[in-house]
């Protein structure tokens, strides 16, 4: 199976925000292209596979490598960086469903003068318990 490459439209939007190599001074193996590891994360994502699924090959990353690389990014805060800017981009071009959006209370706070959360009845006995067992 192979994986199937990466948009260059959703590259050049994705590609800015992936944090910058650091510098080899001493020589060594060459880092794998950040273009194949992140098409090795998204078939992980989109797949459900495990990281030993991850196809290998010409122009791939190992799956230790887009291991490490979603590692890398998720600390560097690349992946909220993509949403909000592929949202952007969608917005711009008004591709955006709007009739399609849902929010969630949890997430959204109620407007003020709402009705506050039902009291919870407690679900432990009270200090004054008459239990003599």
């Amino acid at each position: 199976m192979d994986i199937p490459r990466l948009a260059d439209g959703l590259w050049a939007v994705v590609g800015p925000l992936l944090p910058p190599r650091r510098p080899q001074p001493k020589g060594g193996r060459p880092f794998a292209d950040d273009r194949a590891a992140l098409c090795g994360v998204l078939f992980v994502l989109w797949t459900g596979a495990p990281w030993s699924a991850v196809p290998r090959g010409p122009g791939t990353a190992s799956p230790a490598t887009c291991w490490r690389r979603l590692r890398d990014w998720q600390e560097a805060g690349v992946w909220g960086a993509a949403h909000r800017a592929l949202l952007d981009k969608l917005g711009s071009a008004d591709k955006i469903a709007w009739e399609r959006a849902c929010l969630d209370s949890a997430s959204v706070p109620a407007k003020r003068g709402a009705p506050g959360p039902a009291a919870t009845r407690p679900t432990a006995a009270g200090r004054a318990s008459s239990c003599t067992c």
